[in-house]
């Protein structure tokens, strides 16, 4: 029985993080969704990145624009930078891990696209390196972190948004992330098809 105490306390304090981050983040995260709409009908793709769990966070968002969240619509250009590992191990292998996602901002990232940077401490050097390259490019940035932002929080510009999960726990704070990534499908369905009745 004390398991399954524990199991219940765990989806209880998934969704009491979840209640309070929805009073902290449901506006920017509706900003978000307005830069990235107003990114793809431009012509501009997003960019996506993070580690580990980040790293598969990256890959669900660009999957579900490539291929559809709940409803049927064209294709919309988004870019996992954590799925080529020959990309990964060369840049890893000739210059830094730090370098592996700056290095395909700089390659592939254009004047007004969106780099989504995903790190739930705020301190991924990674992250934080493709962060400056995407400002280099005149890119727009949405950061996802948790607990104070890090690194993250406090290299962000003006016009870049930060979604800052209000816990200390990362498997809260990806719980948290993962719900926003689909927030931010469901809007951008939303601005472009309408809403459903």
């Amino acid at each position: 029985m004390e398991l399954v105490a524990r199991v219940s306390e765990h989806f209880a304090d998934s969704a009491r993080t979840k209640l309070k981050a929805a009073e902290i983040l449901a506006a920017p995260i509706a900003q978000a969704v307005e830069m990235m709409v107003k990114c793809m009908l431009a012509n501009g793709k997003i960019l996506a990145c993070g580690n580990g769990g980040s790293a598969a966070d990256s890959q669900h968002f660009a999957a579900e624009l490539i291929g559809r969240f709940e409803r049927e619509r064209p294709g919309l250009a988004a870019i996992a930078l954590t799925t080529d590992t020959s990309v990964l191990t060369a840049i890893a292998n000739d210059y830094d891990y730090a370098h592996v996602f700056s290095r395909q901002v700089q390659a592939l990232g254009q004047a007004g696209d969106v780099l989504l940077a995903i790190s739930t401490s705020g301190h991924s050097k990674n992250v934080i390196s493709a962060i400056h390259a995407a400002h280099e490019r005149d890119m727009h940035v949405v950061a996802l972190t948790g607990r104070s932002g890090g690194e993250i929080g406090g290299l962000l510009a003006d016009e870049d948004l930060h979604i800052c999960v209000p816990s200390e726990r990362t498997a809260r704070i990806q719980e948290v992330h993962l719900l926003t990534l689909h927030c931010l499908c469901d809007g951008i369905d939303t601005l472009l098809l309408g809403a459903e009745s």
